[in-house]
């Protein structure tokens, strides 16, 4: 088995998440972190066994000694500090948004097709098995033509402090700042979601219309040197190119839920119901005579790799793997229509 060396851009809290699940494979070494925070930096690899430290992305390349990256920097950092590992040839594993717009973004998609190198956008639930079985169930005609849809992704970190309290804590409070590369909820896992609906239905996005809003939070919308002013809640109406309709909505308040993700999704021949709930993957379906009946059953849905085990296995192979870059891109376009969308047909009544 071929040995992959990985090099981890970016420790905050995400970090974690990555180093562990590449220390899990066999024949995979995290050789090093960077981040320009040297006190983060230290306690990270401490806390992780890591020999090399790097403060910045420069001095890692100079250094050279890794095969793959996982960059996990805030997201306005994603397109500055990929690019360089690109024109290195170096393999990329990006955390989700792929880059702050989709200028950005595109430009990351080609940069990484002109290398050749393996990239790949760490859409987390495509680690979901009834996603998936989903997926699959849809593209080979189980549900007829897809006409319409219905998802929700539903956190409620800002009215409980399950992982952290918001208010006090700076990996929270960037996330609700737009000087600080925050694209608000819409970014963080409103990505998720349509990935999540339109990864099942099998089609992209051809239209969306957006509301985004922003809650008071704070006295004057601030706290220290972060400026509340990202969106907190998102609704979406969206057309596909396979002629579906549905919506989308994704919310940081939507107490009683910590990190649930669910679709419906409905057919001229059936119809599904993908749901992550708990950490638990869920797929029911209403197919076939049972859509006469209007009976709605638990279905089977084989358990899938996660994403940093099919990177590794892409590297290994020199093949490409998705989501990829392209991917990445095409989701950052939606959402920075539906940001344009919520600012073009906004309108208040109470003025």
């Amino acid at each position: 088995m071929k040995p992959v060396r990985i090099l981890v851009v970016g420790t905050g809290g995400m970090a974690k998440s990555h180093v562990e699940a590449y220390q899990a494979l066999p024949g995979v070494t995290v050789v090093a972190g960077v981040d320009t925070n040297a006190e983060r930096l230290s306690a990270f690899c401490k806390a992780h066994g890591i020999a090399q430290g790097f403060a910045s992305v420069a001095e890692a390349i100079a250094w050279g000694g890794f095969d793959a990256v996982s960059n996990v920097t805030p997201d306005a950092a994603h397109h500055a500090t990929t690019l360089p590992f690109l024109a290195a040839g170096k393999h990329v594993l990006c955390e989700k948004p792929l880059a702050a717009n989709h200028a950005d973004a595109a430009a990351m998609a080609a940069a990484a097709a002109r290398a050749g190198v393996v990239n790949m956008v760490n859409l987390t639930y495509r680690n979901v098995a009834a996603m998936n079985e989903a997926a699959r169930l849809v593209a080979e005609g189980a549900i007829g033509d897809v006409r319409h849809f219905e998802a929700s992704y539903l956190q409620s970190w800002l009215t409980q402090p399950a992982w952290g309290h918001w208010d006090k804590e700076d990996q929270w409070l960037w996330r609700l700042s737009t000087a600080h590369g925050s694209m608000g909820v819409l970014g963080d896992v409103g990505v998720h979601i349509l990935d999540y609906a339109t990864h099942v239905a099998g089609a992209d996005v051809a239209g969306v219309s957006c509301r985004l809003c922003t809650f008071d939070k704070a006295p004057g919308g601030r706290i220290g040197d972060y400026v509340l002013d990202a969106n907190d809640s998102a609704v979406m109406h969206v057309r596909l190119a396979n002629g579906a309709v549905g919506v989308v909505h994704a919310t940081r308040f939507a107490s009683g839920h910590f990190n649930d993700l669910s679709l419906r999704i409905f057919g001229t021949k059936g119809g599904l119901e993908v749901k992550w709930e708990n950490n638990v993957s869920i797929l029911r379906g209403s197919l076939g005579a049972d859509m006469m009946t209007a009976t709605w059953k638990d279905l089977p849905a084989p358990a899938v790799e996660l994403n940093y085990a099919r990177f590794v296995a892409a590297v290994r192979a020199g093949a490409q793997v998705r989501p990829d870059f392209a991917r990445g891109a095409a989701l950052q376009q939606v959402l920075d229509l539906a940001v344009l969308s919520d600012r073009a047909h906004s309108v208040d009544l109470s003025v």
